[in-house]
């Protein structure tokens, strides 16, 4: 059963270890070139903060003319990407391909029970979908690492340089290992169910491109309650301040949290709800001066509210979230396992 699985799966598992041979060059000669540029900045051999903040700003500001972006950025694109391809290519045909061209009458006739043949086409398929999916992520995570070093070092707050952020989280660590188990489970049960390959295939990627761009809007945050904390706003950290039909006053304000990732940002009353005017008297004049416009916001004593989730967070978050899709991807594999077993052969 093992060499007849290998033998239907050894095409698509071919290319992918080609494609993830291919990556793994090309993140070893630019992962290497910023090691290097790292080295000359003086971050591997700083001492002290203030140094070690300077050579890391040199570093970060080298790199948008070096090439290293498109690639972490490709490199990006390609872990978000492999998992819905392993859902689609690996996991629709699994069973749909069988029950489509009428072969599960013969292979389930066999020696070999149900249970058993869905159990080593799950074990082989399934493993080689995570375990290349947390090749890849492991590859980005080490090329990756001179420059979350040196945005820690730097106290950068950009996205680009946060790794908690929900632009690049489900791309590092082993979240995508949890994607790919979930993604490939979605693939079979589309399958089993569909008992078409191309509209299976077409299932998975709808569903799990919902999945992953509905998970970081809306469910991610509520895995761990996001920390809260109150700023004083003032006139030095107002960034951008608008009226609305002169009824209506919005106030922001300019405050970071270097390396975390921000859920929410509100203005709100001494009181604790959320702010929106009326506008202050000396903002409706077109007679008042900007600083009476500016004391006028101060005297009503806003508060920004940030709500967030701190970098400290990002491996608890990790292991919550991988164990949340395996969970999910055995549960599938379960039902999977239950269709099979209900399906007649004739």
């Amino acid at each position: 059963m093992m060499w007849l699985t290998w033998r239907q799966f050894r095409a698509q598992g071919i290319v992918a270890a080609a494609l993830a041979v291919a990556l793994g060059v090309v993140l070893l000669i630019t992962g290497l070139n910023l090691a290097h540029l790292n080295s000359d900045s003086g971050g591997a051999t700083c001492h002290g903060a203030r140094a070690c903040a300077t050579a890391a700003n040199a570093f970060i500001n080298q790199l948008p003319g070096t090439g290293s972006v498109p690639v972490f950025f490709g490199t990006i694109a390609v872990i978000y990407l492999a998992p819905a391809l392993m859902g689609i290519f690996w996991g629709a045909p699994l069973v749909a391909r069988e029950l489509e061209t009428g072969t599960f009458r013969l292979a389930w006739n066999q020696s070999v029970s149900r249970a058993r043949w869905l159990v080593v086409k799950l074990g082989v398929v399934g493993l080689a979908a995570m375990a290349t999916a947390g090749l890849l992520s492991l590859f980005l995570g080490w090329w990756e690492s001179p420059i979350f070093r040196a945005a820690a070092l730097a106290g950068s707050d950009s996205a680009a340089v946060t790794r908690i952020s929900p632009q690049l989280f489900g791309a590092q660590g082993i979240a995508p290992i949890g994607y790919a188990a979930f993604a490939f489970a979605l693939g079979v049960t589309a399958g089993a169910l569909i008992r078409r390959t191309i509209p299976a295939m077409a299932v998975t990627l709808a569903a799990f491109g919902l999945v992953q761009a509905a998970w970081p809007l809306w469910i991610r945050s509520h895995l761990i309650t996001p920390l809260r904390e109150y700023f004083a706003i003032t006139p030095a950290n107002v960034n951008e301040l608008a009226i609305i039909n002169n009824t209506q006053m919005i106030v922001r304000h300019d405050v970071e949290k270097p390396g975390a990732w921000v859920v929410s940002d509100q203005t709100v009353s001494p009181s604790g709800h959320l702010f929106s005017g009326p506008p202050t008297h000396a903002c409706l004049s077109a007679n008042a001066s900007p600083n009476a416009c500016n004391a006028s916001i101060a005297a009503l004593h806003l508060r920004a509210l940030i709500s967030y989730e701190p970098a400290s967070r990002f491996w608890p978050l990790q292991w919550t979230e991988t164990g949340i899709f395996v969970v999910l991807a055995m549960a599938l594999a379960a039902f999977c396992a239950w269709r099979i077993g209900k399906r007649r052969l004739a």
